[in-house]
C-alpha cells in the first residue's frame, strides 16, 4: 500500500474558513474529500503537513517510500500515471512550484528540516491541473468531481434494487444504492446525472432528487425535498427544501423548508426553518467573496455564489444570506433583515450588531451537538478552536471599539 502525504500549500489561506479546523485534503468536494479521491487513485493512505496547531489532529505517517502531493490538486488519470512513474527523489513541478515528488524516508526527513535535498530530479507535470485556488473553485469543480466519485465509488460492484414505490427515469447504471439505505414513495431523475445514495441513508417520500446527487452514509433528504444536481452531502447531514449546487461537508442540517443555492456548508453547521440565501445579484453581476488572504473582496469569476458556512456555525429562523456570504467558524446569527456578507469567526448577532461568542460558550453548544450524534469535542479541537478564535480577533472589529 502507497503511503500519501498531503501538504497544506498557499492556497490554504484562500479557502478559509474550511481549513481553519481541517487540513485542505479534508475538504469534500463531490462525494468524497481530497485524501479520499488520491487513496482511491493511488491504491494508499494519506497523512498530512499541515499547520503546528492542527498536527495532533492529524498526525503524518512516514515510511520508507513517500507520495507527497499538493493537497490542492484533484487527481485524474493522467496525473494519477505521472505520480506514479515517479522514481525515489524524483519531483513533479508546474511553473517551479512542487506538485508531487517521491521520496525516501532520508529525503523527507531533510525536507521537513529545510536542509539540502541533495539529488532530486525534477520534471515539468506537463498536463493539465485541476486544482483548489479559491472558495469559489469548490463550486466550479463540484460537478465534474460528483461525477468522477460516482464512478470510483460503484464501478464494477451492483446497487440495492429501487423499491417499486419509487418514480425513476434514466439509465440503471446511473443509480446506485448501497446496503442499508431506505427509498420510499421519491422521484429520481438520473437521466441529468448519477444518483447516489449511501449507507444507511434515508431518502423520504415524495423527495425529488435530479441528478447528480450524491447522498452519504446515515443522511437523510427530508419528505417533499427539491435537490437539483449537483448537490453533494457528506456522511450524518440532513437536507430539506431546495438546494442546487451545494456542498455539505458531513454532520450539518438543513432540516426544513428555504433556499439554499450555489453554497458550501461545513461540519456541525445547523440551518434554521426557512432561512435563504441569494446566490444572483439583482444586477447580475459578478459576485465578490471576502477573501482572509487578501483581506478584501476578491472577484470570483461567478454570477451564481451563494453561502459558505463555516465549521460550527448556526442561523437561526428566517435567516436570509445575501449573495456571496462568508461566515466563520462558531458563530451564531439570527434577526430580521440581512447580516453583512463577511461575519468573523466567533461572532454572535446579525443585521442589529455582532458581539462575541466566547469560546467556553461555543465549546458548551458543541459538546451538546456532538454528543447527538455519539462524538466528543476532543482537546486537541478545543485547542485548534482557540488558536482560530485568536488568530480571528483582527476581524471582530467591535473588540477594538469596546
Amino acid at each position: 500500500m502507497n503511503n500519501i502525504i498531503l501538504f497544506d500549500g498557499p492556497q490554504r489561506e484562500h479557502l478559509l474558513p474550511f481549513t481553519y479546523l481541517r487540513p485542505m485534503g479534508e475538504l469534500r468536494v463531490g462525494l468524497l474529500t481530497v485524501r479520499q479521491k488520491w487513496e482511491s487513485c493511488l491504491g494508499g493512505k494519506a497523512s498530512y503537513i499541515t499547520r503546528e496547531y492542527l498536527s495532533d489532529l492529524f498526525p503524518i505517517v512516514i515510511s520508507e517510500r513517500n507520495y507527497i502531493i499538493n493537497a490542492a490538486v484533484l487527481p485524474d488519470d493522467e496525473l494519477v500515471a505521472r505520480i506514479l512513474d515517479l522514481h525515489d527523489n524524483e519531483a513533479l513541478l508546474e511553473e517551479g512550484d512542487l506538485i508531487a515528488a517521491c521520496l525516501d524516508e532520508q529525503q523527507f526527513s531533510r525536507m521537513m528540516e529545510d536542509e539540502p535535498l541533495g539529488e532530486l530530479t525534477s520534471f515539468d507535470c506537463g498536463c493539465s491541473l485541476r486544482m483548489l485556488n479559491s472558495l469559489a473553485d469548490l463550486l466550479n469543480e463540484h460537478e465534474r468531481e460528483l461525477r468522477n466519485d460516482f464512478t470510483l465509488l460503484t464501478e464494477g460492484r451492483r446497487s440495492q434494487p429501487l423499491p417499486a414505490s419509487n418514480r425513476f427515469w434514466g439509465s440503471q447504471k446511473d443509480l446506485f444504492i448501497e446496503e442499508g439505505a431506505q427509498v420510499e414513495g421519491a422521484m429520481l431523475n438520473a437521466g441529468t446525472g448519477p444518483i447516489y445514495i449511501g449507507r444507511d441513508a434515508v431518502v423520504m417520500e415524495g423527495s425529488m432528487l435530479r441528478g447528480p446527487v450524491g447522498i452519504g452514509a446515515h443522511s437523510t433528504v427530508k419528505m417533499g425535498a427539491k435537490l437539483y444536481g449537483p448537490v453533494s452531502l457528506g456522511e450524518h447531514c440532513k437536507l430539506g427544501g431546495e438546494a442546487n449546487n451545494v456542498i455539505f461537508q458531513g454532520y450539518s442540517n438543513k432540516a426544513h423548508d428555504g433556499y439554499l443555492g450555489d453554497s458550501v456548508i461545513g461540519q456541525w453547521c445547523n440551518i434554521g426553518a426557512d432561512s435563504n440565501n441569494s446566490n444572483l445579484k439583482n444586477n447580475y453581476a459578478e459576485v465578490k467573496l471576502w477573501s482572509y488572504a487578501s483581506r478584501r473582496f476578491e472577484p470570483t469569476g461567478r454570477q451564481f455564489c451563494g453561502l459558505f458556512l463555516g465549521d460550527h456555525s448556526k442561523c437561526g429562523i428566517n435567516t436570509m444570506f445575501n449573495t456571496g456570504t462568508v461566515v466563520g467558524i462558531s458563530c451564531n446569527i439570527f434577526g430580521s433583515g440581512y447580516p453583512r456578507n463577511f461575519i468573523p469567526s466567533f461572532s454572535w448577532g446579525g443585521p442589529a450588531g455582532f458581539k462575541t461568542y466566547l469560546p467556553d460558550k461555543a465549546f458548551e453548544t458543541a459538546e451538546r451537538v456532538m454528543q447527538r450524534r455519539g462524538k466528543q469535542l476532543s482537546a486537541d479541537e478545543r485547542v485548534a478552536m482557540l488558536k482560530v478564535f485568536e488568530d480571528t480577533a483582527e476581524f471582530r472589529s467591535w473588540e477594538k471599539r469596546s
